[in-house]
């Protein structure tokens, strides 16, 4: 496990500009930036601009994207920065951190053209987080079906996960937050605070931790989750990374096993946001450590390893997203230790919200504003 110092706050963080605005001026300027990383240098291209919030990015075959927007809109963006609205999504629960959230297309989605989707549904005079899937054709997604709704409905606008990920074997991860809720992670009679593995149309995997196991909810895979905002593979190993915010501190980078609990709140590196103590504990036997823990939080987002071959010196890095932090983070594995981190575009001026490695090679970033971007390195 490895810790953080707290940085200098730098003199952009003071509030002259609004982050909107800041995110303008970013999106303006990154064309004509080269930057030198320890690794490499690389330039910012910037996509695409105008998007509410954008949260979630898939790649289609043909180069185009498709992003969600917070605001409850899926868009296809083209290559030349165009972008197009998809019909045929949900209706969306939009407030606080709820929205639309994750895309992630089939793994054959070259032969049966699969779109998932989670976002916060409306429920029980609040909302929860929901799972679904359609076909796209052309610029609408047809026969769209709910395929998993999380026992996890609260009235809260907090902590609604949530990362989709295929493992290649037929099924599917989804994360969900504790819903503000802080006790119901440790709670399986609910789905708040847990890492839920499915088929791919939704039903509950008869190899599941819990199945059958009294007092466990079956799609439950692990459970014990703050606020998971980054969900991935390992390229080599498959097995499943994560990463949650945590409150005033401890920020995790989680290796997500069966059965596993990982510990919210019982053990935790974060204090309350009102400086109280939610535990004296930092471990506890039966309960999971991170890899990772960043004390300050830089408030942790999407992540992706890195296995193309234009920047050949950062193959098989991890690259994490910060949202408060503003910048993202090069993180050096020796197999599950990290061993170095290096801070990226901390002058960029904005959250990053996703990071996701393009099938060009090329890594891709959102920008979580109200006129947000999708940017690109490149060598």
């Amino acid at each position: 496990m490895l810790t953080t110092t707290p940085r200098p706050r730098a003199p952009w963080a003071r509030p002259a500009l609004t982050l909107a605005s800041l995110a303008v001026l970013a999106c303006a300027q990154v064309d004509a930036q080269l930057r030198t990383s320890e690794e490499h240098s690389y330039q910012l291209t910037t996509v695409a601009t105008g998007l509410e919030n954008p949260w979630g990015i898939a790649f289609l075959p043909d180069g185009r994207m498709l992003v969600t927007e917070r605001a409850g809109r899926l868009q296809i963006v083209s290559p030349d920065g165009s972008k197009q609205v998809v019909t045929g999504t949900p209706d969306v629960w939009v407030r606080g951190q709820g929205g639309m959230l994750d895309v992630e297309l089939h793994p054959d989605f070259a032969q049966n053209q699969m779109v998932y989707l989670t976002w916060s549904k409306p429920a029980g005079g609040g909302a929860t987080t929901a799972l679904g899937r359609g076909r796209l054709e052309g610029n609408s997604l047809t026969g769209f079906e709910e395929i998993f709704v999380a026992n996890a409905a609260t009235t809260t606008g907090a902590h609604f996960g949530s990362r989709i990920v295929f493992d290649g074997q037929g099924h599917l991860f989804i994360g969900i937050g504790d819903r503000g809720i802080m006790q119901a992670a440790q709670d399986p009679t609910n789905h708040q605070g847990t890492i839920i593995r499915l088929h791919d149309d939704g039903r509950v995997p008869a190899d599941n931790p819990f199945v059958g196991r009294e007092g466990f909810l079956p799609e439950i895979y692990a459970y014990g989750i703050r606020s998971p905002q980054g969900m991935v593979l390992h390229p080599v190993t498959g097995a499943l990374w994560e990463n949650e915010h945590g409150p005033r501190g401890g920020d995790e980078v989680n290796l997500i096993e069966a059965g596993r609990n990982y510990g919210w709140p019982a053990i935790t590196f974060g204090i309350n946001y009102n400086g109280n103590i939610i535990s004296d504990d930092t471990a506890r036997v039966g309960m999971e450590q991170p890899l990772l823990h960043w004390t300050p939080s830089i408030a942790v987002s999407g992540m992706t390893f890195y296995t193309g071959d234009r920047f050949p010196n950062w193959r098989g890095n991890l690259f994490v997203g910060a949202l408060a932090g503003q910048h993202i983070r090069r993180l050096v594995l020796d197999g599950t230790r990290i061993t170095h981190q290096e801070v990226m575009l901390n002058d960029l001026r904005a959250r990053v919200r996703q990071i996701k490695q393009g099938p060009d090679g090329y890594l891709y970033l959102l920008t979580d504003e109200g006129n947000g971007a999708v940017l690109r390195i490149e060598p």
